[in-house]
């Protein structure tokens, strides 16, 4: 057992309960106003201790692109891990009693933007009597909420948050923050420093809502679409952040899990995305192709054997003049036509039964 675990068990007590929220959304729609509604309220009533951790705040204004002031998009990626392995450090502090110390190889800057966010809200102790501790406050005894506060407009990037729930048994929550898109653009061009019309606009294309019919990882997700500064005291959001406490997810991977994992990753690889893309393009064209394989056929016995054109039977002797010549028979055959009529335009279609029958008859011809 290890010293966090150790003292609890001293004053018997069990684990502490844990739970990350992933708070998101698109950009303006709210999710700042109430992550900090919400965590107020927490603490007030239920004296939790909450940790806001708004990516914002903490990323790194040193890799911001010149040309528009976005971060890059391979940078930004990478610093999304690095953060939740910052955080991975926070919690082993917090449940085992480890010395609180950034990861090996890490951003320093993000280190310290994180560990100034959580000294901010009481989850550290003062910087004068360093970092190497959790702060051991009474809150510290009651349940520990982090609300992680961003756009996480990708189903993997939620995956990645819970896969960190499930590493540590934490218990695992998603609040989606349905707020219209133009509310969002209006309300982004009103703050200083606005991200562009469009990239919101692009963001909202791709915008991946929890699904909880379809995956059930996100089984424990709301959808807020009431004002944010309201939604903090809906019973509903409660009951969900109550839910995640008591049912930590299990850190027992199971095969299904573990195929969702490789299907998340699977969706989100531009590789197999591209051939997924060119498969379906081929399969496509050659349904289409398929039917115009008879209608070519046709087209080639109409030149070869023109009506009125005679051939020799066995016996030598010219067919009679109404017989009709084998390049009409396949024409009116593909037509679906009676014999006599006239072009009334094709009937053939793609996986006609006749098909095979004229690509033998090819090798007559």
């Amino acid at each position: 057992m290890e010293a966090g675990e150790d003292a609890r068990a001293a004053r018997g007590e069990g684990p502490r309960p844990l739970a990350l929220c992933v708070l998101c959304g698109l950009p303006a729609a709210g999710k700042s106003t109430l992550a900090r509604a919400l965590a107020h309220r927490l603490r007030r009533e239920r004296r939790w201790a909450v940790g806001v951790v708004a990516y914002d705040d903490v990323m790194p204004d040193a890799f911001l692109s010149e040309a528009d002031a976005l971060p890059l998009p391979s940078r930004w990626k990478s610093l999304r891990q690095e953060l939740l392995k910052d955080l991975e450090c926070f919690l082993r502090a917090v449940l085992h009693g480890d010395p609180l110390s950034a990861p090996p190889g890490g951003t320093e800057a993000l280190w310290e933007a994180l560990v100034t966010c959580l000294r901010g809200q009481a989850l550290l102790p003062p910087a004068a009597e360093g970092p190497s501790h959790c702060l051991p406050t009474p809150a510290a005894s009651g349940p520990l909420l982090l609300i992680l506060d961003d756009n996480f407009y990708y189903r993997s990037m939620r995956y990645e948050v819970y896969q960190l729930a499930r590493k540590y048994s934490l218990g695992f929550c998603q609040l989606f923050l349905d707020c219209p898109l133009e509310t969002c653009v209006q309300r982004n061009g009103q703050r200083p420093g606005a991200l562009p019309a469009e990239t919101i606009r692009l963001m909202g294309a791709k915008m991946e809502e929890p699904n909880p019919e379809k995956n059930a990882w996100e089984h424990n997700s709301l959808t807020v679409r009431s004002p944010a500064s309201s939604a903090a005291a809906s019973p509903e959001l409660i009951c969900l952040l109550l839910a995640a406490l008591e049912n930590p997810v299990n850190c027992v991977e199971d095969n299904a899990e573990q195929k969702e994992t490789d299907r998340i990753i699977c969706s989100t690889n531009t590789l197999h995305q591209a051939d997924q893309t060119l498969r379906r393009i081929v399969s496509e064209t050659m349904k289409e192709a398929k039917g115009m394989w008879v209608v070519l056929f046709c087209e080639h016995a109409w030149y070869r054997y023109p009506p009125g054109k005679c051939k020799s039977n066995t016996a030598g002797r010219p067919q009679p003049r109404d017989t009709e010549p084998a390049g009409s028979v396949l024409l009116r055959v593909a037509r679906r036509e009676p014999r006599g009529c006239r072009r009334n335009g094709w009937a053939v279609l793609p996986g006609d039964p006749a098909v095979p029958l004229f690509l033998k008859l090819t090798y007559l011809y």
